[in-house]
């Protein structure tokens, strides 16, 4: 296997030229949402000999010490930036929610998993929206970001994202998904209004990363749809949603960098929109069963570079050889017509089997030299 043997060649300019379309991808790059805290121990205590370290609220070292963890495990995989997460409301965003928890059964287990309340949220009239407690981005510590653009090894670039997106805040953690699809027709200002703070509050904290040393992108999240069509109806989300979403790629673009946009569910009645109107510059997140990654590129690849695709449930379930042959059936039609990044088609659960993704990298790594 090639993962950790073979020499990283982070080339951030490569992948940057190469999305953009100005000149081909001559390898493979790899490209990810996030990798899920467990795996990321998990390959660093067993395949990299290292000591995972979690960070701490108030313990600035321990928080750098994670970070360095991040570095080394995104670094020695093969990837040619690191994606950051903030960890708290001092560096992030976070809008108070109603939460339900269970037991996480994953073989990596973190013992706890949450979902929002898919009800009522927090937010169901204007005295409701006047009392809640909107996070602050007018005293952003920018100590951790600083640290982790001074610390990648040459060649990486940095990919941000605060929190997660303007529909998924908004419905899942203020209004509540029942509420919002009442509210629409009873209190229409309101939900304008708990759109456009959400927005507004996304665009004020990526204003202030601007000139951020190693900056390359903006790698947003925001899951708008389901298996066979958005979430709400497409209208809705052209009017509430992607104009902030074309806000956030306009500041990008105005500063020389890229926008991808995470996607979950079935978004062909609006991807004219983001391709178009928004301008994203690489979608992320497929599922097979919705429209595989190979079907997308054949529609849109002329407009937009396709991001990841390796199915989850493939990654979770299939034999190890499976994966191989998928995955470079994958590579033998994406590269060709490229541009194209590999990946997972979410993210690297803690229940995905690890020999899985690493042999999707490997793969990766061993595509043009077979």
């Amino acid at each position: 296997m090639r993962v950790f043997k073979e020499p990283p060649k982070p080339d951030i300019t490569s992948f940057v030229q190469g999305i953009k379309n100005q000149t081909p991808f001559t390898r493979v790059h790899f490209v990810e949402l996030f990798l899920d805290q467990e795996v990321m121990e998990y390959i660093s205590e067993n395949h990299l000999g290292g000591k995972w370290v979690k960070p701490q609220a108030d313990d600035i070292q321990s928080q750098k010490a994670y970070w360095d963890n991040h570095i080394e495990v995104w670094y020695r995989l093969g990837y040619d930036y690191i994606r950051i997460n903030p960890l708290g409301e001092a560096d992030g965003l976070h809008f108070p929610n109603k939460r339900h928890k269970t037991a996480d059964t994953a073989q990596l287990s973190r013992q706890e998993r949450t979902w929002t309340d898919q009800d009522t949220g927090l937010i169901s009239s204007w005295e409701e929206f006047d009392a809640y407690p909107w996070p602050k981005t007018d005293r952003l510590n920018l100590e951790v970001f600083e640290y982790v653009a001074e610390q990648i090894p040459e060649g990486m670039g940095i990919f941000i994202c605060p929190a997660s997106g303007i529909l998924e805040i908004s419905m899942h953690d203020l209004l509540g998904y029942k509420n919002l699809c009442y509210l629409m027709y009873d209190n229409p200002e309101l939900v304008k209004a708990v759109f456009d703070r959400v927005g507004e509050i996304l665009l004020s904290w990526y204003r202030q990363l601007i000139g951020l040393d190693n900056l390359v992108d903006f790698f947003q999240g925001d899951d708008m749809g389901f298996k066979t069509a958005t979430m709400l109806p497409p209208d809705f989300l052209r009017e509430h949603v992607l104009p902030h979403h074309k806000r956030l790629a306009d500041l990008a673009h105005s500063h020389n960098l890229l926008y991808f946009l995470h996607a979950c569910g079935n978004l062909d009645a609006i991807m004219p929109d983001l391709i178009n109107d928004v301008g994203i510059d690489g979608k992320h997140s497929f599922e097979d069963e919705i429209e595989p990654v190979t079907v997308f590129q054949q529609k849109y690849g002329d407009k937009v570079t396709p991001l990841g695709g390796i199915d989850v449930d493939r990654l979770c379930r299939a034999s190890e050889a499976d994966i191989r042959e998928h995955v470079a059936a994958v590579l033998d039609t994406c590269m060709p017509r490229g541009p194209y990044a590999l990946g997972s088609g979410n993210t690297v659960t803690n229940y995905v089997r690890v020999e899985n993704y690493l042999a999707m990298l490997d793969e990766g790594l061993a595509w043009g030299n077979r």
